[in-house]
């Protein structure tokens, strides 16, 4: 079977959302040849990704036109011509800003249908959404589309939304950046408060012009070193050991760089398990919404604790690796995500390296409420960090597979590239 990079081109080969406005802004191309690319690349590319669920050809292109008209005019808009693509059918309406801004959407991606409880999946309009790196595995979700799109190269951007690691787990198990807001900070239509927006990026630059444009904010420089806490169970959960080992070196590559500096809590950081919190405030049948509050009172307490004398908290994303399309089984992939959630806590999930199975695991930073930006400075930094590493900018499946290659390659997924 022929591979990915042959059939459809390379993912690492399309320009980043930075790399776009600038060359949109020179003059060097055009938002409408920037969205038709990517449309054509879509056709190719989704009947075997599964990533959107509708397309918007003619209203993209016609988008794309409107951000040509207006860059002639010599507006500056930071993201012109940037194709992105938005978390399901209703997703359009939390991207005006984005769109202000010179994005433009050129469709819906795929999200969970009905008919299980598990989210961690996604269903398009070709069928199941697959992992660009082993299609038979989910990308995780449930922003499962947006972050198989960006993985694949289809769009530098996609929208999410994160309710448990909605953004979080399908950017560790796709290979890409994946950040939850504070919850509250942006628009939110999630009546539980516990979703909050996010996005999903090939890069970490690109997230930060993401949240220049939705937050009015760019990260900024730090004189001082920010220090970091490990735990690599929150102090409950139980995850694989590979997710523990691919995140703690994540961590310690950082730390030896100099991003950041690692110390030891005293006490331990142990948390309570979120689980019959998260699920009470969801109305699940059977909770007790008084437990929600004792366990949502004892761990915002102690996560106060630990940020009033340490600047970030760092994870494995995932307790486990991507799962199969026929569900986790009795496991919940969202152990060390979901208490994020009810804490409020701004969280993003960066590529820590690729487990035995051929798909990658991610490092999750966790910081103060109100501290994204720190988050994505360490998210560059991590990137510089890896663009060292050469062996780390070629995922195995970015080349070209074989006829001999065993069944459980994908159709041959161009890869993200770590930076």
């Amino acid at each position: 079977m022929p591979g990915f990079a042959s059939r459809y081109g390379r993912s690492a080969d399309v320009p980043t959302a930075e790399e776009i406005a600038a060359a949109v802004h020179a003059r060097e191309r055009t938002a409408v040849g920037v969205v038709t690319a990517a449309l054509e690349r879509i056709a190719r590319v989704d009947p075997v990704l599964c990533a959107f669920v509708e397309v918007w050809d003619e209203d993209a292109v016609r988008q794309a036109r409107v951000v040509d008209a207006r860059v002639a005019a010599g507006e500056r808009l930071p993201l012109a011509g940037v194709p992105i693509g938005v978390k399901g059918r209703y997703g359009l309406r939390a991207a005006g800003a984005l769109v202000d801004a010179g994005c433009v959407p050129v469709g819906a991606t795929a999200v969970p249908g009905p008919g299980t409880a598990w989210q961690t999946w996604g269903v398009g309009r070709y069928g199941r959404t697959v992992n660009p790196w082993r299609a038979d595995r989910t990308p995780g979700g449930s922003s499962a589309g947006s972050a198989a799109a960006v993985a694949a190269g289809l769009v530098p951007l996609a929208t999410g939304s994160d309710g448990a690691g909605s953004v979080r787990i399908p950017a560790a198990w796709c290979g890409v950046v994946g950040l939850k807001s504070t919850n509250g900070r942006l628009p939110s239509g999630d009546r539980t408060g516990l979703a909050a927006p996010g996005v999903l990026a090939r890069c970490a630059s690109d997230v930060a012009m993401y949240w220049r444009v939705m937050a009015g904010e760019a990260p900024a420089g730090s004189t001082t070193v920010p220090t970091a806490v490990w735990s690599p169970d929150l102090g409950f959960a139980a995850p694989d050991p590979e997710p523990v080992a691919l995140a703690r070196a994540a961590a310690h590559r950082l730390a030896d760089t100099g991003a950041l500096r690692l110390v030891r809590p005293d006490p331990p950081l142990r948390l309570d398990d979120p689980a019959p919190a998260w699920l009470a405030l969801r109305s699940s049948p059977g909770t007790d919404p008084r437990v929600a509050q004792r366990i949502r009172a004892v761990n915002d307490q102690r996560l106060a604790d630990l940020f009033h004398g340490t600047d970030l908290l760092l994870t494995p994303t995932t307790p486990n690796p991507p799962h199969s399309h026929d569900g986790p089984g009795e496991r919940y992939s969202t152990a060390l995500t979901w208490a994020f959630n009810l804490s409020g806590h701004p969280a993003i999930s960066i590529p820590a390296g690729i487990g035995a199975d051929g798909c990658p695991l991610g490092l999750q930073i966790v910081a103060a409420h109100g501290r994204e930006d720190l988050l994505i400075t360490l998210a560059q930094a991590a990137a510089m960090t890896n663009s060292r590493t050469p062996e780390r900018n070629e995922p195995p499946c970015a080349g070209p597979s074989t006829e001999s290659a065993p069944s459980t390659t994908p159709p041959g997924y161009a890869c993200a590239p770590w930076t």
